[in-house]
């Protein structure tokens, strides 16, 4: 009876799963969705490589370096790191003087220590990358009514990742003349930036790398627009996971002990419970 009975729930479940699917695919062929602009126009991210990718993938830290200095002299002016702590760009190379020297050059929220009552001051290696703005109503009022978000993990909040970061930081333009001819209604309206490679086509930054030069690179690299979107986006990579190349030693390490195991498991049965009979 138990066995009949787990049948027929079996059979009712594959009958409600054929139903669905049926159903599903009826009314996509008797009711497609509509074409909107962004179905029609936007891109998937560009293809790009990095040092870091792959299984055996290692951070380039002369890149992740420039891609910090883009960062410093470009994007902190809007977006923060609120997860990175100065201390940490010791990981990139910098000396103990070099960490100092760059965590001085911003200035964090402290208490004064006579009166109690909150300052600004130097930074130090412990404290964290300070938020450009106060608060979210002054992040508004200075991007037209859009809180750029924070970078720290960014490659790991979207999609493609650094490719993503790259593909927006390249890939501002002039609307089509063909989307304007289809979706004449799609016009970008002032204040935005149109970029394929962004969700609804539409964003409030503006281009923030515009012309080659923009950063001088201390090792000579030309910085294009190029150069400098590869080079933030590799040091996005860092931010997110820091640890990245540390995970893949030990994720080989791991897969070494799991194949010897397997093998000294194999033999074991071989030598031992190979001969026995039930």
């Amino acid at each position: 009876m138990a066995r009949i009975l787990s049948i027929l729930v079996g059979l009712f479940f594959t009958a409600a799963l054929a139903w669905s699917f049926g159903k599903g695919a009826y009314t996509q062929i008797t009711e497609p969705p509509a074409v909107t602009v962004e179905h029609e126009f936007h891109l998937l991210p560009k293809h790009v490589r990095f040092a870091s990718d792959g299984a055996f993938g290692k951070f380039d830290r002369q890149q992740l370096q420039r891609g910090f200095q883009v960062y410093k002299e470009v994007c902190s002016a809007c977006h923060s790191l609120s997860h990175v702590a100065f201390r940490d760009l010791a990981q990139l190379g910098y000396s103990e003087a070099e960490v100092k020297a760059i965590a001085a050059g911003f200035q964090v929220a402290g208490t004064d220590p006579n009166t109690g009552e909150a300052n600004m001051r130097p930074g130090t290696p412990t404290d964290y990358f300070p938020k450009p703005f106060a608060n979210d109503i002054a992040a508004r009022a200075a991007n037209n009514n859009a809180v750029p978000p924070d970078l720290s993990l960014m490659t790991k909040a979207r999609h493609d990742g650094a490719a993503y970061v790259y593909s927006l930081l390249t890939g501002f333009q002039a609307q089509p003349a063909a989307l304007l001819k289809e979706f004449p209604d799609a016009k970008t309206p002032n204040g935005l930036h149109y970029n394929p490679y962004f969700a609804n086509l539409n964003l409030a930054m503006a281009p923030p790398l515009t012309s080659e030069g923009q950063v001088t690179y201390g090792d000579g690299t030309k910085a294009t627009v190029d150069q400098m979107s590869k080079d933030v986006s590799a040091f996005l990579i860092w931010t997110a996971e820091p640890s990245l190349e540390k995970r893949k030693q030990t994720g080989w390490a791991v897969l070494g002990f799991l194949l010897f195991a397997t093998i000294l498991g194999y033999m074991s049965y071989r030598n031992i419970w190979a001969g026995k009979k039930h």
